[in-house]
């Protein structure tokens, strides 16, 4: 049963990729749907055997690389953290799938994408089973590439191609970083294994790393490369560019890629390493500061975006943020708790947006939509219940973890901790305001949508809208049901899948913070949300002249570019690039350099040298008489010197012999 989580998803996509046309398109939707949900049942067996049994498993199932000192197994390792993600992953995927035969519908090329979100629930699959760091890269890279794959799916728009690339190029550098920290780590313990690394960390925590003429500690080395693969991955702040641009894919790929897996890799990824980082203070700071910052960066963003899944886009960004700085302060299991809950009140966001755009004809701009509460109530009331959770509504899904993050950010009593608990707190109301600002204009506002489109405009048939129930029954009590095993005080359920340092436990210190303190965040969820329908509602005037005036059009303008960072990275790194690469790196060393040192100089050098050659036969007697009367005069010049050595009579041999082929 554990191998088969791990190998359904696997025969899933290599049938429907490799016999898509003798299935159709039909068949490929519905086998492939059926294997993720099967593995999605195991999955939920799973986590009863291993979590709530606390029966941790690992499975041993081959001896990958056996060289010298360096070996790895390929081996699956079922702990509390693996049977978490696990649900996560297999859930939203098969609820994917299931919306996708029917979203999808009509396009020639189904069962090449039904395989791709096969192949993406395979590799992250292999990612948070993996028992060692070399086979969990194996998973994150697999990751990017399913992700390339289906941004590019509709590979004849420009646009995904270039959002595609950009998805690709910018995970290169957490990709990288990934690398040097495997390869750091290996020549530090000697193994990429889990269960080599973790217990030794306390005993190489004053190990040097000498790079150059610097000199730095290992452990926080180690702590500050995961930190840059993990924010490639999760789109924190600096390396998030990648993540708006990716919304050129079809929107099912969005629901899973910013819901369940990709983007969730990064944060599994430093929860996975926690006996690790839990030992370096200044990665503990970093972690804080940057997912703090991405938060509230996301939040603001997300105000005036006008495309409905950009919207969503970045409001995943700054989810991505809470659960990065709730771990920079120790509480990787509330951060666990809210990917979670996250996974699945944004897949509700996702394909209900999906049904939107389905319904509207491919209209994705919030500006020419509206009045749709009354043609699409079922998607509005999933909507409304997806935005409620996500804005940390009481008693909603969302509201049990967002809010205990900054509860224990308050907490943690801390500079970086303290400022965490104040950005994500202004985050809270931004969230609220673009969170309502979404249900007003597409589904509340009078209309500016095309007649014709909103005429049409119909809700979408059971095989879409079954998945948005399940995931909104999700988005409501999920959290209720899982608090207490997640973060109840005293509770077990990781077991030793996660480790925190005594000296940062804060969980017990936050049940005791100021009432107002915590009910704070949602006091301004609810005044981003009035302030929000009273501006677009009531006095729409308001936002005009905000918008008009010279403050609020340099305010509206900064946050429209994303703070500039896409400018800032053209200019300064894109185009330096560029012209380095057009001006040395080809000028200069392809076309300069490689070509007349390489290949086609050697060629060009053989020609001219065989031309040469050719060119002494010439046909006529007399250059032949010359030829030979030269070689044996040279031969007896050398003869008459009686100082010969054995080389010098090869020599004259060779130059004889020459002289005489010549010659024929």
């Amino acid at each position: 049963m554990y191998i088969l989580v791990l190998f359904i998803p696997l025969i899933s996509s290599i049938t429907a990729g490799l016999f898509g046309r003798k299935i159709g398109e039909k068949g490929a939707g519905a086998f492939t749907s059926c294997c993720i949900v099967a593995t999605a049942c195991i999955s939920w067996w799973i986590l009863y055997e291993v979590a709530f049994n606390a029966s941790p498993t690992y499975l041993h199932l081959w001896t990958w690389m056996d060289i010298s000192s360096f070996t790895v197994s390929f081996a699956l390792m079922f702990d509390s953290l693996s049977a978490t993600m696990l649900i996560v992953v297999t859930t939203v995927s098969s609820l994917v799938h299931i919306y996708s035969t029917q979203y999808m519908a009509g396009d020639p090329h189904l069962p090449r994408f039904m395989s791709y979100l096969s192949f993406f629930t395979f590799f992250m699959l292999i990612l948070v089973t993996a028992d060692n760091l070399l086979q969990l890269f194996i998973g994150w890279e697999g990751v990017g590439l399913c992700s390339y794959l289906l941004i590019n799916f509709w590979y004849t728009r420009i646009q995904a191609n270039k959002s595609a690339i950009k998805a690709m190029v910018v995970n290169r550098v957490g990709d990288a970083a990934l690398a040097i920290a495997m390869f750091i780590l290996f020549y530090t313990f000697k193994s990429l294994d889990f269960n080599v690394i973790f217990p030794l960390v306390p005993y190489l925590l004053n190990d040097t790393l000498v790079l150059g003429t610097f000199e730095v500690n290992t452990i926080t080395a180690v702590g500050i490369l995961l930190l840059l693969g993990a924010a490639g991955k999760s789109a924190q702040l600096g390396l998030h560019t990648w993540l708006p641009d990716a919304m050129e894919a079809p929107t099912p790929v969005s629901a899973l890629i910013h819901a369940a897996t990709m983007v969730t890799a990064g944060i599994f990824l430093i929860i996975r390493f926690s006996p690790l980082i839990e030992y370096n203070p200044t990665t503990l700071v970093a972690i804080t500061v940057i997912g703090a910052m991405t938060a509230f960066f996301a939040a603001t963003v997300g105000l005036v975006q006008n495309d409905i899944k950009k919207v969503i886009a970045y409001s995943t960004c700054s989810q991505l943020g809470y659960m990065l700085f709730a771990c920079g302060i120790s509480n990787y299991n509330v951060a666990l708790f809210h990917l979670m809950n996250h996974a699945f009140f944004k897949a509700l966001l996702f394909l209900s947006a999906g049904c939107v755009i389905h319904a509207m004809v491919d209209e994705q701009d919030m500006r020419k939509l509206g009045g749709l509460i009354k043609s699409l109530p079922f998607t509005y009331s999933m909507m409304l219940i997806g935005s409620l959770s996500l804005m940390g509504f009481p008693f909603l899904t969302g509201f049990y973890s967002k809010d205990a993050i900054l509860e224990l950010a308050y907490a943690s009593y801390t500079t970086h901790g303290t400022f965490a608990h104040w950005l994500g707190t202004i985050s809270a109301f931004f969230t609220a305001f673009y969170s309502t600002r979404l249900i007003y204009l597409t589904f509340l506002s009078n209309t500016n949508a095309p007649q014709y489109a909103f005429k049409s405009s119909h809700e979408n048939p059971p095989q879409m809208t079954i998945p948005l129930v399940i995931l909104a029954f999700g988005s409501i009590y999920l959290g209720y049901i899982f608090r207490d095993p997640f973060i109840g005080v005293g509770s077990d359920f990781f077991q030793n899948s996660i480790f925190v340092n005594p000296q940062n436990l804060n969980l017990l210190e936050a049940e005791f913070i100021a009432p107002i303190t915590k009910w704070t965040p949602v006091l301004l969820s609810f005044t981003g949300a009035a302030s929000a329908m009273i501006l677009y509602h009531f006095a729409p005037n308001i936002i005009y002249y905000i918008k008009t005036s010279i403050f609020g059009k340099t305010i509206y303008t900064f946050l429209n570019n994303k703070w500039h960072f896409d400018s800032i990275y053209n200019y300064y790194i894109v185009k330096p690039l560029f012209k380095w690469g057009h001006d040395v790196s080809y000028k200069i060393l392809d076309r300069g350099i490689i070509e007349v040192f390489g290949p086609h100089g050697v060629q060009l050098l053989v020609k001219q040298s065989t031309k040469w050659l050719s060119s002494l036969q010439s046909g006529f007697l007399y250059n032949y008489a010359f030829t030979i009367f030269l070689g044996t005069t040279t031969f007896l010049i050398f003869m008459a010197n009686l100082h010969f050595s054995l080389l010098q009579i090869e020599v004259l041999i060779i130059i004889l012999s020459f002289s005489v082929l010549l010659a024929i």
